[in-house]
């Protein structure tokens, strides 16, 4: 018997869902068994792949003509809420002449909405991504078939008589839902199916704004949390089929149309670089503010159902007041980042109230989107600190429209910590290139100084309260990057199928070396594989000591080669419920070694010590 240095310790169920599958070995190599195979010989894309996406470009048609209906019934409701008319074009809610009459308008929404909460689907409460999120990592994609009709009717509701919302949460809700009810009714993985809600959302945004490009990376930042060619694929042809309807209903023009912009200065970046960090500084404090006022709802002693109708008082105070508060505001957002919304003091008042009116109604639970007040918020900030800058350092030519754009983007990045999502996005609804490179250097700035100063983000608060973990990292996966040969035993320790048990008992009685092991594989004469015996089947006193070891094999053997990845190997023993797997040499195609869940943890101490140990030495 040879020995093995490696132990396998107390086996731990692993779950984890897993593609590979075992494929026929070779006669030559004795009985029947199932092969791991390597993992980069597989398709990255296959038949299935091409059928989900497919389905996908099916998908974003129906949720890019969704999302134009919402936009319209958005409209009829404007219009028959601040006008008393029946009309489907676009419309401002602040140009109402109401009087203070507009103060009762979103507590009329708020109580309509909150009792299509109570009776319907509470999940309508809430700007929609957070819920998507939630779906994904803890049920599987799965999101009820009601959500496709009650959430952006609750937020046509809410929106439509004023609440200080964007349109684009809501559709991209509904979107996701869509393509989760269809992965459910097709059948599907949960990974087919997150593939389906993650395109339905991207499709969404993309029919929102005519950004395709920032819809995809949405899609990766906050739903997908992956990388993978069999999803990213799907979604963004998804993300391009809905913005080709948007051009068909809407035509190619920018969402926020401005004036050409300038090449930036060195000095003038510096300055957009410190804006971003600022107004990451602010995207933290913003977040803060609404979970704070979320838990002053919390302690209400009246039912969750009317918090709406509270929350819809500040609006339509704060509405009669400062009107342009008032529905989505994306005209708001156009003339500031243009900078001809007016004096600075106008803008810094808007904003404020802006603020406090998307605050306090999206705490209280109603249903309405966060980009676009977000995006009022952080251009009005752009403009300020950047009017600022312009005066402090008048040498550095810092442009406010620049300073505006800046600002948008990086509060939705430090809130969001989406931040190539944010840069993005800002140049798509803008089409102006030259704001790009300040985009990426503002958008950095945000999130570097969000990740340091807050744990959570606007998107993940919520339900990091209720348990739920958010990946926050999209590395690759460690254990595919390192073969199995590479971190199997040296040696082999084995029996021989003839022996018998009484011989094999005295030998682990003996305390040898190897006789520690939980598994051993049993060869023939031949030196081929007759399967694997654990020390438990061994040691049982019901079987009698003269029986010879091949009788105590179960099952075929499950097997992986030498050059099979950790991650092959992994996901076989997670496939079969085994804790360990012979080593096969592709060449030799005979047993070589045994691999165990232990050697697997192994690796992935080799792993954290180069994450965490701090090295010193040039190599001449």
């Amino acid at each position: 018997m040879n020995q093995n240095n490696s132990e396998d310790h107390v086996d731990h169920q692993v779950e984890r869902s897993s593609t590979t599958e075992g494929l026929p070995v070779a006669p030559s190599m004795g009985p029947a068994m199932e092969v791991a195979e390597v993992a980069g010989q597989a398709a990255l894309v296959d038949g299935r792949a091409v059928l989900i996406a497919a389905v996908c470009v099916g998908l974003a048609v129906a949720a890019a003509l969704v999302a134009q209906g919402l936009v319209r019934l958005i409209a009829l409701i404007t219009n028959l809420s601040f006008y008393g008319r029946v009309s489907f074009a676009p419309v401002d809610p602040w140009q109402h002449r109401l009087g203070v009459w507009v103060v009762f308008v979103p507590i009329i929404g708020a109580v309509i909405v909150g009792l299509m909460a109570r009776y319907g689907s509470k999940a309508i409460r809430g700007h929609g991504i957070p819920e998507a999120m939630e779906q994904v990592l803890t049920n599987r994609s799965r999101i009820p078939a009601r959500m496709t009709f009650l959430k952006p009717l609750s937020a046509a509701i809410a929106i439509g008589t004023g609440g200080p919302f964007g349109a684009e949460g809501p559709i991209i809700a509904t979107g996701g839902a869509m393509g989760s009810v269809l992965g459910q009714i097709m059948p599907t993985t949960a990974a087919e199916r997150k593939t389906l809600l993650a395109a339905g959302a991207a499709a969404g945004m993309s029919a929102t704004f005519g950004a395709p490009a920032s819809a995809v990376l949405l899609a990766i930042e906050l739903l997908l949390f992956e990388f993978r060619p069999r999803s990213l694929v799907p979604i963004a042809l998804a993300s391009v089929t809905a913005a080709g309807v948007r051009v068909a209903f809407e035509g190619a023009h920018a969402m926020f149309p401005m004036p050409d912009l300038s090449s930036p200065t060195g000095e003038a970046i510096a300055c957009y670089i410190v804006i971003g960090a600022i107004v990451g500084v602010a995207s933290v404090l913003v977040t803060k503010a609404i979970y704070w006022i979320e838990d002053l709802f919390e302690r209400l002693p009246i039912h969750w159902m009317w918090w709406p109708a509270i929350g819809a008082v500040v609006v339509g105070v704060i509405g009669y007041f400062s009107p342009r508060t008032l529905g989505v505001g994306y005209s708001n957002i156009s003339q500031i980042i243009s900078n001809d919304l007016g004096p600075l003091k106008f803008v810094a008042v808007l904003c404020l109230m802006k603020f406090v009116s998307w605050a306090v109604y999206l705490s209280s639970g109603t249903s309405g989107g966060t980009l676009a007040p977000l995006f009022t918020i952080g251009s009005g900030m752009g403009l300020l600190l950047g009017a600022a800058a312009a005066w402090a350092i008048p040498g550095a030519h810092v442009d406010l429209r620049v300073a505006a754009l800046v600002g948008m983007a990086a509060i939705f990045a430090g809130a969001s910590r989406a931040m190539l999502t944010s840069a993005v996005f800002a140049f798509e609804t803008t089409l102006q290139p030259l704001g790009l490179l300040p985009l990426l250097g503002g958008c950095a700035a945000a999130y570097f100084v969000s990740a340091l100063l807050m744990r959570n983000t606007i998107m993940t608060e919520k339900i990091a309260r209720r348990g739920v973990q958010v990946p926050v990292e999209y590395a690759p996966d460690f254990l595919a990057q390192v073969l199995v040969r590479d971190t199997m035993s040296k040696t082999l320790v084995h029996l021989k199928a003839d022996q018998t048990l009484d011989e094999v008992r005295r030998w682990v009685a003996s305390r040898g070396n190897g006789t520690r092991h939980q598994g051993f594989p049993v060869l023939d004469g031949d030196g081929l594989l007759v399967g694997v015996v654990t020390r438990r089947h061994l040691l049982d006193p019901d079987e009698p000591p003269g029986k010879r070891v091949r009788e105590l094999v179960q099952r075929p053997a499950i097997v992986v080669y030498a050059d099979a990845s950790l991650r092959d190997a992994a996901d076989h023993m997670v496939n079969h419920d085994i804790g360990r797997l012979p080593v096969i040499d592709r060449a030799t195609r005979r047993v070589v070694a045994m691999i165990t869940r232990s050697d697997l943890l192994a690796a992935h101490r080799h792993r954290l010590r180069e994450t965490q140990e701090a090295e010193r030495g040039l190599k001449v």
